[in-house]
């Protein structure tokens, strides 16, 4: 066959992009399992970080996640629950848009809504060392037992330096990434209402 002729320039790159689809195909099938268990992983250590319960390896937290997070269906929801230093706290996982796309994560409230007890990030799409820093351990601490002002927390575009006050519903938005961070207040605030009004729906049906 001519090389030269648009026949062969057909079936060549026919073959060629068989070839990388078949390739691609294999090894989605041959990994998709493994990936299937890391994301298992990310959302059952996100649970527990927003709960504050603490593991040492992956085994730890798997058996942790099951002896102490009880998980109840409601309306199609998940929710968690697990006893923490004598307290009820509820946590559910929410998804809402932030500057660049979705972000996923839990969000755990202690059982009288009146303080978040813990927040943590499962995926972002966000840009990493701007809006990608809400994955940090600093900003996330900021709402750990943060009280609430009428179901609501408030970011605070300048920062606040040294005021670690977690009565005043306030957290301090990242640096180069005012959009992100009020998408966050946003987020956190939309899941506040519909965690704790699915709560109450649990203990209304007890």
């Amino acid at each position: 066959m001519n090389k030269q002729s648009k026949l062969y320039t057909i079936i060549f790159t026919f073959v060629i992009s068989f070839f990388f689809v078949f390739i691609l195909a294999f090894a989605n099938e041959f990994t998709k399992d493994r990936i299937a268990m890391n994301n298992e992983l990310f959302e059952i250590k996100a649970v527990l970080y927003a709960f504050g319960i603490e593991y040492k390896d992956n085994n730890d937290a798997y058996e942790k996640y099951d002896r102490e997070v009880k998980i109840i269906e409601i309306n199609d929801q998940k929710i968690f629950f697990s006893e923490v230093n004598g307290e009820n706290i509820y946590a559910m996982i929410f998804t809402g848009n932030a500057l660049w796309g979705p972000a996923t994560g839990v969000l755990a409230l202690k059982e009288d809504f009146t303080r978040i007890h813990g927040l943590d990030f499962i995926s972002h799409n966000e840009t990493p060392g701007l809006g990608g820093r809400i994955e940090e351990k600093w900003f996330k601490e900021q709402f750990k037992n943060l009280k609430l002002n009428n179901g609501n927390i408030k970011v605070v575009i300048t920062p606040r330096e040294g005021d670690t006050n977690k009565d005043n519903s306030l957290v301090d938005s990242i640096t180069g990434a005012t959009n992100t961070s009020l998408s966050i207040e946003t987020i956190v605030n939309q899941s506040v209402e519909k965690l704790s009004s699915l709560v109450e729906a649990i203990k209304y049906a007890e």
